[in-house]
């Protein structure tokens, strides 16, 4: 059973740093894109960072890129974002999914529980 277990968010002033983890386990770590998407009540689900931890690469929305940082420890199964300067605009419950898609309203196969991280001005 493919599992997917976020943590990490929190309550920040503008300009400050989050970094949020993701657990995976339950299928070949190698075998899909992992990353993040993050969703306001009432709108689209937004993707904006997946990796391909075959290979490292790396992918990001214009929304978040020079900001938001994603890795992965293969030997974790751990995917990582790292956030700085977060703005108010990036809060929002944070989704950790698979295969990872960057873009508007997809429908994710396998995604975590969320973790919501909030951005005061």
């Amino acid at each position: 059973e493919v599992q997917l277990a976020e943590s990490g968010g929190g309550s920040v002033q503008a300009g400050g740093s989050l970094r949020l983890s993701c657990a995976a386990s339950g299928f070949n770590f190698d075998l899909y894109a992992l990353g993040w998407f993050r969703q306001v009540p009432g709108k689209e689900r937004e993707g904006i960072s997946c990796i391909t931890t075959s290979d490292g690469g790396t992918y990001y929305a214009d929304s978040v890129k020079g900001r938001f940082t994603i890795s992965s420890d293969n030997a974790k199964n751990t995917v990582y974002l790292q956030m700085n300067n977060l703005k108010p605009e990036d809060t929002a419950v944070y989704y950790c999914a698979a295969p990872c898609l960057l873009g508007w309203g997809y429908e994710y196969p396998y995604r975590g529980q969320g973790t919501q991280v909030t951005v005061s001005s």
